[in-house]
């Protein structure tokens, strides 16, 4: 979109007939800001997604990641996998901001965590990206305003920046293997990732 109403990582740009609105599919490691009247779709299994907006403009994304595997890092901020998942917030957030989004004014709304994967659950996969979710977002003193996370099911989330309106689907059963062999591919690019200096979203 030359018109700076967009900013994205790896588009998936369709119409959404069921709301007669454009719309916008992020997967795993992607991200999407809109100035736009539009609603952002993804499916989470594990993964997180963190819906950010300006209250008062309207200026929102989405994002969805997951902490890469790190069995050292005990809960330690400046682990790899921590810096990964705060420069997955960054990115985001420095979109909205340079798309004329006010810091004090972002409210978010963060999505998923869930325990889906078989061998994940142990690890406790989706617990760890939930609260890096949280945590990070408290440390940046950015108000989350609702939340859907934990939980033994998966769920497809529309986000309305414009408005805030997020619509959840629980996805308590899984008729394909999809959202979950998505997320292995992610899970295991993360695991090849350098995450050190700067670091590069896939």
């Amino acid at each position: 979109m030359g018109d700076g109403a967009d900013t994205t990582f790896s588009p998936n740009l369709y119409f959404d007939s069921s709301f007669d609105i454009d719309a916008a599919k992020i997967l795993p490691g992607e991200y999407y800001v809109t100035k736009r009247d539009m609603v952002l779709v993804t499916v989470l299994g594990s993964c997180v997604a963190a819906c950010i907006r300006d209250r008062v403009s309207g200026i929102g994304g989405m994002n969805h990641f997951m902490l890469p595997d790190n069995n050292r890092d005990n809960g330690d901020p400046a682990s790899s996998s921590a810096r990964y998942g705060s420069y997955a917030m960054e990115m985001m957030i420095n979109q909205l901001l340079k798309m004329g989004a006010r810091r004090d004014n972002l409210e978010a709304k963060i999505f998923g965590g869930g325990s889906v994967m078989r061998g994940m659950v142990t690890a406790n996969v989706g617990s760890r990206n939930a609260k890096f979710a949280l945590d990070y977002l408290h440390a940046e003193d950015i108000t989350v305003v609702g939340q859907d996370l934990n939980a033994d099911y998966a769920r497809k989330v529309y986000f309305f920046p414009n408005s805030g309106r997020v619509l959840v689907k629980k996805i308590r059963t899984m008729h394909n293997e999809t959202i979950v062999e998505r997320e292995q591919a992610y899970r295991a690019r993360l695991r090849g990732a350098h995450i050190e200096g700067d670091i590069e979203l896939f």
